[in-house]
């Protein structure tokens, strides 16, 4: 990354990226204490319990694009603690077709999204970051970043002449996009959940990458 220097924040090269953590019991008084202290550093602050621009005196006002109510229940707490910051987040509920074409036409402010990777990423990753599909309607590019290092790296992925050399373009792609801050984690989860037959048996660990190993399973011999 060192080529790219200028162009990206010193936070890319002199820390690792954390994502903020609670201790899960709802109390996330700190956590709004630092968000105070950066909306403020970025030109907010709070009047008549809103939280509004300083320059424009816009609100901070913006939608939240939904096409399930399971969603809600992750949504309305968020909801919830943005008010305490003055900030109006507005959950919209629509159906699936109508959800479709305002996402493909980035018609939105927010969405709840995942971007599903492999353990040899290539090609795939310009439809993700690619400047030259950010206003390409339909493109899987919905978060619309545009920026010469991501488009930089994302060559240097797919023409990787070794594994080592895939891995370390790699790893400089997910620093410079960790950084840019463009997504709000929402949960991770380190199992599978999943019901089965106790007349079969499976390897402790998949031979197959992380895979859950439904391609390494076999039939008790007691169970036949």
């Amino acid at each position: 990354m060192n080529p790219y220097k200028t162009q990206l924040p010193t936070s890319v090269f002199e820390q690792p990226y954390i994502v903020p953590t609670t201790k899960g019991d709802g109390n996330v008084r700190e956590n709004l204490r630092k968000a105070v202290k950066l909306l403020t550093e970025a030109g907010w602050k709070i009047e008549n319990n809103r939280l509004v621009n300083t320059t424009t005196k816009q609100p901070f006002v913006f939608d939240l694009l939904l096409y399930s109510q399971d969603f809600e229940r992750i949504a309305l707490p968020f909801k919830a603690n943005l008010e305490k910051l003055g900030i109006t987040m507005n959950v919209r509920l629509v159906d699936i077709s109508q959800y479709i074409k305002t996402v493909r036409g980035f018609e939105f402010d927010m969405i709840i999204h995942s971007v599903p990777q492999s353990v040899s990423p290539g090609n795939e990753q310009r439809d993700f970051w690619h400047s030259s599909l950010a206003d390409q309607q339909g493109s899987q590019n919905v978060i619309g970043i545009k920026d010469p290092v991501v488009d930089a790296l994302i060559e240097k992925l797919i023409n990787a002449n070794s594994r080592p050399e895939q891995l370390n373009a790699c790893r400089a792609l997910d620093r410079v996009l960790l950084h840019g801050h463009y997504v709000i984690p929402q949960w991770y989860i380190a199992v599978y959940r999943v019901a089965y037959w106790n007349k079969f048996e499976m390897p402790a660990i998949s031979p197959i990458y992380n895979d859950f190993g439904f391609y390494n399973w076999w039939i008790k011999p007691s169970a036949q």
